[in-house]
């Protein structure tokens, strides 16, 4: 049940975007599109993950003094690995994010979490922690990225509404959008957590 509850904190109570508001740049940056969100935060699950089981099956191996730098190497190994993945296999995706992707590796979502959880916790915690923290990530940056598409371009994940021309709001796009849409989001999930 503890591995449960360590979990479902990425995803409501700790969420890193709608409660901690880490990791601005990307989810702000790049939620233009639902599809965009999704392989953002998809990418930095993957990087959060891997990082954090390599981080704590090393963590006993690196000294105090050179920790965070050592993370660092580790987490860049892990997002060069997405960059070279999302070159080869999305070329679109690739291009939509990016210098985005390398800037996964000063994201403070991951390092954060190495540094807090997975440098002092157990393979499988860490392995729990991170998927939590990166699906809460996604589903944010998957959600931001939805709404502002839906009001912006009047489509979602790249396919129009279907009937006459909808209604939009271009400021939705624009990084105004980008403030305005988290902010309300942030707010709804605020009262969907007072009410829980």
């Amino acid at each position: 049940m503890n591995q449960w509850n360590n979990f479902k904190k990425g995803l409501v109570k700790d969420n890193p975007v709608f409660v901690m508001l880490l990791g601005m740049c990307p989810v702000l940056g790049v939620t233009t599109s639902a599809i965009n969100g999704l392989g953002m935060g998809l990418a930095t699950l993957f990087v959060l993950v891997l990082s954090n089981i390599v981080v704590s099956s090393v963590k006993s191996f690196i000294p105090e003094k050179v920790r965070i730098p050592c993370y660092i190497v580790i987490i860049a190994s892990f997002v060069t690995l997405v960059d070279l993945l999302l070159a080869a296999y999305t070329p679109a995706l690739h291009e939509k994010l990016g210098i985005f992707i390398p800037l996964i590796v000063v994201n403070c979502v991951i390092l954060g979490r190495a540094e807090s959880f997975a440098s002092k916790n157990t393979l499988f915690s860490s392995i729990v922690d991170g998927l939590g923290m990166g699906i809460g990530f996604t589903m944010a940056l998957t959600m931001l990225g939805a709404s502002r598409e839906i009001f912006g371009s009047g489509s979602i994940f790249d396919i129009p509404f279907v009937g006459e021309d909808p209604k939009t709001m271009l400021l939705f796009i624009m990084p105004p959008g980008a403030f305005i849409t988290l902010g309300l989001l942030v707010a709804m999930m605020n009262r969907f957590r007072e009410e829980k």
